[in-house]
């Protein structure tokens, strides 16, 4: 018996180490042709603002042509208080494998400029992508808005908030032709694929789930201008029947933000009729998930992109 054991220990060993082989020949592979199939016009400037000029990076495929692509706007995170593209950029490669153009966005963060100024420059932004779709072969039909924490919340915003909404305003302070009426150029956001974002602002300002972050955006801001405020760039209080389709991936153990907004955010798409759908992560924290964790809320977002038509079924 001990000499069968081993005679198939000498058999699944090298069958082992050839699945290993092949997994690391298919990285490599993907890994080269994401670097020999796409290219990057980074650092271009899309607004304005509180004295900075506001960057974007958009990640493109080299390949010449001018067939629309659907595209990504992605925030990165870190409670509206630190973070930055730069560092966060490699979360657009699964974007750029599915097919995907990726518009990586910066945006100022609290030290820079309290609430809600996060929010009007990520609508700045999507507007940029209206006016530029012509330059990039943009497919304004397949919008994807997507970010982790307060980037999840600056996705879910972004998509949900009115096209008519005050916090366009600073959008039409930068139009770059001066002569003839605004245009809100922003395209209609096909879906939204959140990454454990806050849904409800207010909550974090007070009571039981009140947190740092949170309330260092709003500054100095008093009450009831602050909690108005937070209402009103809360995507729980945008939320109305056909409104985008939410994809959101909340760990059940978050700390940071409590996973109850997932399912508050769940419930109220639900009630309204907005297709959606919440992918939990069994013990997961904010964010830290595992590889396979990881890869699973990736392949289920794929999943109901495609079934949305928004995603090729061959990239």
């Amino acid at each position: 018996m001990r000499a069968l054991s081993s005679r198939l220990a000498l058999l699944v060993l090298p069958l082992a180490c050839t699945g290993a082989a092949q997994a690391a020949d298919d990285g490599l592979r993907a890994a080269v042709l994401l670097d020999h199939l796409h290219g990057i016009d980074a650092g271009v400037t899309y607004l304005k603002a509180s004295g900075q000029e506001l960057k974007l990076d958009v990640l493109l495929p080299d390949e010449p042509g001018t067939k629309p692509r659907p595209v990504v706007l992605r925030f990165h995170g870190g409670g509206w208080v630190a973070g930055s593209r730069e560092s966060s950029a490699l979360s657009a490669l699964p974007w750029m494998q599915m097919g995907f153009t990726v518009v990586n966005v910066s945006y100022r963060l609290a030290d820079t400029a309290p609430a809600p100024a996060a929010v009007e420059d990520t609508l700045c932004a999507l507007q940029w992508v209206g006016r530029n779709a012509k330059k990039y072969h943009f497919d304004l039909e397949r919008v994807v808005t997507t970010g982790n924490s307060a980037g999840g919340h600056l996705a879910l915003a972004t998509a949900m908030l009115p096209v008519d909404s005050p916090f366009t305003h600073q959008c039409a302070a930068n139009e770059p032709g001066w002569s003839g009426p605004y245009r809100n150029a922003a395209p209609k956001v096909a879906a939204v694929v959140n990454w454990f974002g806050i849904t409800d602002v207010a909550d974090m300002l007070q009571g039981p789930n009140q947190r740092s972050y949170a309330v260092a955006w709003f500054g100095s801001m008093p009450d009831p201008g602050r909690e108005r405020l937070a209402r009103a760039v809360s995507p729980l209080n945008q939320v109305r029947a056909g409104g985008p389709p939410v994809f959101t991936i909340h760990g059940d153990a978050d700390p940071m933000v409590p996973y109850a907004h997932a399912l508050r955010l769940k419930a109220a798409l639900d009630k309204v009729g907005v297709r959606n759908v919440l992918h939990t992560i069994p013990g997961g924290g904010h964010g830290g998930f595992t590889g396979e964790q990881q890869l699973a809320a990736f392949e289920a977002a794929r999943s109901f992109l495609r079934s949305l038509g928004i995603v090729p079924a061959q990239p």
